[in-house]
């Protein structure tokens, strides 16, 4: 499989908006309904002011109704709406996110329970998931509100610690268990749907997603999975003993991971968000949640070409030929002319 196939092939092609499930990832059918209540979910540091203004000019000059979270109180105008967070995730349509992948990941987080579609709009620097800039906002205002968009399902880890609060627990790219201090090692058995396969002594282990396969999965030397497929993938990150490759698991399949006697004190990070700590003897339990969030995409073939470069940057080498693919047309053809003109 190519790494253009990775990113694109859909193996599920059923739509939301027809009510049979989830949609294939890139290239499915329009969302076909409108729109007609934002939420606004803001990065809490970059600079965003200038998309808050496009959002709500735009709102009010298609009677379209705005709402944000108490925390951005002071980041909105007044004609925006405050309200708290669980009126907010009960009322609103669907959500812009402003900032980078990061907020994106918290915009899905927050609606979990309850998926709208999230526009993601980019303020950040490299972004898998956010898909327009600034610049483009109030056109895909426009196709947001009049249901012109593709819906890109994803799932998510859904985490559980016995006895230990966790402050996430949804994880859409990973869950990693990590040493808390410089010394000692991870140590825990892993155990699937009930039955004992093995333990980890590593550094951490990492429970990816597919469409978080790419992060630290990647990093550690795991497998890249199609974000078409419904999977769950372990990967231990420096092992020691125990299992040393990653492991593909299905999408019901129960993962438990017991924290041995012989462990260093675990730090547990959703989405590269500390969630809690374990500590020899504490269990946690993770399995996969299909079609947990909905993700707006306003041309498939744009974004999947985008992601095509992000994954060249992560060393899935393209050949030069592929590599020119991914440049559009148009500005192949100016170098082609000026290259002529240079003779």
């Amino acid at each position: 499989m190519s790494t253009a196939q990775l990113r694109t092939t859909p193996l599920r092609d059923t739509s939301l908006s027809a009510g049979m499930g989830g949609l294939a990832r890139l290239g499915g059918v329009s969302h076909g309904v409108g729109v007609d209540t934002l939420g606004l979910v803001l990065h809490p540091t970059k600079p965003v002011a200038e998309s808050v203004d496009t959002i709500t000019a735009w709102a009010r000059s298609h009677s379209a109704r705005v709402l944000a979270r108490e925390q951005d109180r002071h980041r909105v105008p007044a004609e925006v709406k405050v309200v708290p967070d669980a009126e907010f995730t009960a009322a609103v349509g669907g959500i812009v996110a402003l900032g980078g992948d990061g907020t994106m990941l918290g915009a899905m987080r927050l609606v979990v329970d309850r998926p709208v579609p999230v526009l993601g709009v980019n303020h950040g620097n490299l972004g898998f998931l956010v898909e327009i800039v600034p610049q483009t906002l109030a056109s895909a205002l426009a196709h947001l509100v009049s249901g012109d968009f593709t819906i890109e399902s994803h799932a998510c880890l859904v985490a559980e610690a016995d006895g230990v609060p966790l402050e996430t627990r949804f994880g859409f790219n990973d869950i990693v268990l990590s040493r808390l201090g410089r010394t000692g090692a991870v140590s825990v058995d892993l155990t699937v749907n009930g039955l004992q396969y093995g333990y980890y002594k590593c550094d951490a282990v990492v429970l990816a997603t597919p469409n978080g396969s790419t992060a630290y999965n990647y990093a550690a030397g795991g497998p890249v999975v199609s974000p078409s497929a419904t999977a769950v993938v372990i990967t231990p990150v420096a092992p020691m003993a125990g299992i040393s490759r990653g492991v593909v698991l299905g999408a019901s399949d129960r993962v438990t991971l017991s924290v041995a006697a012989d462990s260093a004190p675990v730090a547990v990070d959703v989405d590269g968000t500390a969630a809690g700590e374990l500590k020899p003897g504490d269990l946690l339990t993770a399995g996969l949640r299909v079609d947990a969030a909905q993700v707006v995409r306003l041309s498939a073939g744009t974004y999947a070409s985008r992601s095509r470069v992000k994954l060249s940057l992560l060393d899935l080498p393209l050949r030069p030929d592929q590599l020119l693919e991914l440049i559009p047309e148009s500005l192949r053809q100016q170098a082609i002319d000026a290259a002529a003109r240079a003779r």
